[in-house]
């Protein structure tokens, strides 16, 4: 078991600039995806939250939950690089579904959203958070 979370937590790329390069990356994502996406969840416009669209038609407080989830807690995990790669599956799900389902019929400009949060996420799902995250300071602390 500790081999896995090991395999889960490793994530070096190679040099400094490298991973620093993906940290600002990380950090810019998320900030992105929380204040775009994550303030909806609690905005109120014209006496309505946001409606989450449900094309899996999951029970509708787990349809939010894991949207809300997803917009709002994930940012600062990814920010943190605090279970990157567990951390971004939620939301590669909702943004991959928006892609696939919710926006499949819609113009390119619209699909683009979307497929960009999906194809940044997989990158940090493939790569990890690299040597300057939490994951990295916990990797170290299991190799002691």
């Amino acid at each position: 078991m500790i081999e896995i979370i090991k395999q889960i937590l490793n994530s070096d790329l190679g040099n400094a600039f490298n991973n620093a390069a993906l940290l600002v990356f990380r950090i810019l994502l998320a900030i992105e995806l929380f204040r775009v996406h994550g303030m909806k969840k609690f905005r109120v416009e014209n006496g309505q939250k946001e409606h989450v669209p449900n094309p899996l038609h999951l029970p509708e407080k787990l349809n939010g939950l894991v949207a809300t989830f997803s917009d709002t807690v994930v940012p600062f995990f990814i920010i943190l690089g605090l279970g990157t790669r567990l951390a971004v599956l939620p939301t590669i799900g909702v943004t991959a579904v928006g892609y696939f389902v919710v926006h499949r019929n819609d113009s390119l400009e619209v699909r683009d959203v979307p497929y960009m949060y999906t194809l940044s996420l997989s990158l940090l799902l493939a790569l990890g958070a690299g040597t300057y995250s939490l994951d990295y300071y916990l990797l170290t602390l299991l190799n002691n």
